[in-house]
């Protein structure tokens, strides 16, 4: 049972974040990720309000739909992508943006339930 209500979250989760990404980068087109960036931050706020509520909350909001918008291995890749390019600045930026944005975000979800 826990197993299905973390893929229904997922199953809205991908579909959103795809959603997103696809209309950020037709109104905006940046060096930087701006739509990874945004994804993830929002996706930890949403992490952080749910962390400690119980039972199907958690798993269905927390594990599966933060856990399937979010993404670890975009932010890598384009991470990557920045200093394999030269583009080392940008790169630091948006390593330090995702970070900050993203811890930051999560802290006030966080904070916010308590």
């Amino acid at each position: 049972m826990r197993a299905l209500l973390i893929a229904l979250g997922a199953g809205i989760g991908a579909p959103a974040r795809y959603l997103i990404d696809k209309e950020v980068k037709k109104i905006h087109r940046s060096l930087i990720p701006l739509e990874t960036l945004a994804i993830n931050t929002v996706g930890s706020f949403v992490l952080g309000l749910t962390i400690r509520s119980n039972g199907n909350i958690a798993l269905i909001i927390g594990t599966g739909f933060a856990g399937a918008f979010t993404t670890w291995s975009t932010f890598a890749v384009e991470t990557h992508h920045l200093f394999d390019h030269k583009h080392r600045a940008k790169a630091w930026v948006y390593l330090a943006l995702t970070l900050i944005l993203g811890v930051g975000a999560a802290a006030i979800g966080v904070k916010l339930t308590s």
